[in-house]
């Protein structure tokens, strides 16, 4: 299919630095073609270019008119939880009452509310409220979502949501990348015992897991590997010695970190390696400096202080100026961040972050497919990437973040694929 005439044409090309992620000043640079086009063949995308160009050298080509329209590669959400049960809304309304977060976690609420509500639910419910979701985000333009597991907190529980999470992934539309989160939070049989869980996690459950994917997983390869340090979680000590494990394992490293407390936990992540290094609120000066002397991205989630009525933000554009690699993600979370659209945590970026739209688009596309190690195949618009692209119902890309609350998304073209997108009806089904 030949998609031309678009008003604008966003490629994020043009020549990174490092990887294909873009680094500091570079975020926000679009390759935006006017009057453009995208020739999608077998999956990927062929070519891209001015549409009296791409129509000559292909007058034979299905096509679609994007007349009037932005096209752009689809959203990647590079930090989700998408799958548990119930639901924590009384819990939101304590925290109106003047609750902290750590002060509902502290009372047994939060995470081990979930983790309860979880536990008991069958492989049937957590497939179908999961797929819901997906079934949203996807509409709202991500089609490649890296999904946690973490509201298990036992490897038989965490190893039920993996499952789910692989059959989702197999099912599609989307793409999703896998992280084990069991170190998410201390599980009450476990209740002030935090070192002896994260001994518990490190030497019995990783080789099991490992045994596990390599059984069920189809020749994926491992899954990202994450823990939550912070007050209230695990400290440096102890995520340490869990991410050494799973480094040694094999396992790829992802990290929460800085959230409420500056523990030390980013300079450990661009220590071992990692992938990424999520939230950043409370990250140091120091810190700002390695994470930009390294490949290592930072994903900031505005929509999370936005849930908990915080007023302080990953510092985003102190990590830009010292360089660093930024992405944005949407942490979808039964606790604090229960969004499904990325549109509406990118108009949060601009405003929160004070990111422009362009590196608002940027860290939602391109560096967030850095954040997940997709980077080489989604993410942007590029020859013999995948064909994941969105068309939106608007003319100008800097209709995203200058408005919110609405779905901007005309239609998601997943792997070459079509999949139309209605305000009031939306279908999985390719069209």
């Amino acid at each position: 299919m030949l998609i031309h005439s678009a008003s604008q044409v966003l490629t994020l090309a043009g020549g990174p630095q490092r990887g294909t992620a873009f680094g500091g000043a570079q975020l926000g640079t679009l390759g935006l073609i006017e009057d453009g086009a995208v020739l999608l063949r077998e999956g990927a995308v062929v070519a891209v270019g001015p549409s009296a160009e791409l129509r000559a050298a292909h007058p034979n080509e299905e096509s679609f008119d994007a007349s009037g329209r932005v096209v752009m590669p689809a959203f990647v959400d590079a930090h989700s939880h998408p799958i548990w049960a119930g639901d924590r809304a009384a819990e939101f309304e304590l925290r109106q009452q003047g609750k902290s977060y750590l002060e509902v976690l502290a009372a047994g609420g939060g995470i081990l509310s979930t983790v309860r509500a979880t536990r008991a639910a069958t492989l049937e419910q957590l497939h179908a409220e999961t797929e819901a979701r997906l079934q949203r985000m996807f509409a709202h333009g991500s089609a490649t979502i890296e999904a946690k597991s973490g509201y298990g907190l036992s490897l038989e529980s965490e190893l039920r949501l993996l499952e789910v999470l692989l059959a989702l992934d197999a099912q599609g539309p989307w793409d999703l990348a896998i992280t084990f989160l069991g170190a998410h939070a201390i599980p009450a049989e476990f209740k002030d015992r935090a070192g002896d869980y994260a001994q518990e996690l490190a030497r019995n459950w990783l080789p099991e897991l490992k045994a596990w994917w390599l059984a069920h997983a189809g020749g994926r390869p491992l899954p990202f590997f994450d823990v939550f340090c912070e007050t209230g979680a695990f400290d440096l000590a102890q995520t340490r010695m869990m991410l050494e494990a799973a480094k040694q394992a094999g396992f790829p490293l992802k990290l929460h970190a800085d959230e409420f407390d500056n523990l030390g936990g980013t300079a450990l992540a661009v220590e071992l390696g990692a992938a990424s290094v999520d939230h950043l609120v409370a990250i140091s000066d120091t810190e700002i400096a390695a994470l930009a002397a390294s490949d290592t991205v930072g994903v900031a989630l505005p929509a999370t202080p936005f849930g908990l009525a915080e007023v302080h933000n990953a510092p985003a554009r102190k990590i830009l100026a010292a360089g660093g690699l930024l992405a944005v993600g949407g942490d979808l979370n039964p606790g604090t961040a229960w969004c499904e659209s990325l549109q509406f945590t990118l108009a949060l970026a601009c405003r929160q972050l004070k990111l422009t739209q362009a590196e608002a688009i940027a860290a939602t596309t391109i560096n967030a497919a850095a954040a997940i190690g997709a980077a080489a195949r989604t993410g942007s618009l590029e020859p013999g990437k995948q064909a994941d692209l969105l068309i939106l119902d608007v003319a100008d890309y800097r209709q995203l973040g200058y408005r919110f609350g609405t779905n901007l998304v005309h239609s998601v073209y997943k792997k070459g694929v079509p999949y139309p997108v209605h305000q009031d009806e939306f279908s999985t089904n390719p069209d």
